[in-house]
């Protein structure tokens, strides 16, 4: 099974109230732990933080069923979510947010010309490679822009590649992902043309700002 029908089984199990935590497994040892019933709900212990950050044009990079896109729409703040999972942009639409199921890495809307850059929940590891997609990112925003994205617990083990989604009802698949600890971010960010304007923690999570040099 793809990495994408996870997802999607994933999402829609947690939008029913049905438990649908999944793991990944990297070939080093690293288990990550998905939790899609935290990103149905309207708000996780942190997000306020991570979004008053975003003051202007705010484009949403694996939405997900929409939880962050939607709160800066229901604030008056202009949001577009992507995500590869036809589940999650369904459920991103129906509580409101504007949602296309687009690849960060495909032809996105405004390209060049975003003020901020959302790369919530992990999601700095879509793609397996940290370094190809904060590249990316400094192509989708504007003069100025600022990209603010989860990473990791400092003294977190950094990793990229290929892991093995395991879900509870028994499917697998590759998944390319990625770990980025916050202690590894300064060295990633100048290697992409990016510098770190910010960093901070919030209810167990670690966040940082950066802005194209």
């Amino acid at each position: 099974m793809s990495a994408v029908a996870v997802f999607d089984a994933a999402i829609s199990r947690a939008a029913a109230g049905i438990p649908a935590v999944f793991t990944a497994h990297h070939a080093g040892g690293a288990v990550l732990r998905f939790d899609p019933g935290a990103w149905c709900r309207d708000v996780i212990a942190g997000d306020a933080t991570l979004l008053e950050r975003c003051t202007g044009p705010t484009l949403d990079v694996g939405c997900g069923p929409g939880r962050l896109t939607g709160a800066l729409t229901e604030a008056g703040r202009p949001a577009l979510g992507i995500d590869i999972s036809a589940a999650a942009v369904r459920l991103a639409r129906e509580r409101g947010a504007v949602a296309l199921q687009r690849d960060v890495f495909d032809p996105v809307p405004g390209t060049g010309r975003w003020r901020h850059l959302l790369l919530a929940d992990g999601n700095i590891g879509i793609g397996g490679d940290p370094h190809r997609l904060l590249l990316r990112c400094g192509e989708l925003l504007g003069p100025g822009g600022r990209l603010h994205a989860e990473v990791a617990p400092p003294g977190t083990p950094a990793w990229s590649g290929v892991a093995t989604v395991r879900s509870t009802t028994g499917a697998a698949g590759p998944l390319r992902w990625a770990s980025v600890p916050l202690d590894g971010l300064a060295a990633l960010a100048s290697a992409t043309a990016l510098r770190v304007l910010d960093t901070w923690t919030e209810a167990g999570r670690w966040f940082t700002t950066l802005t194209p040099r």
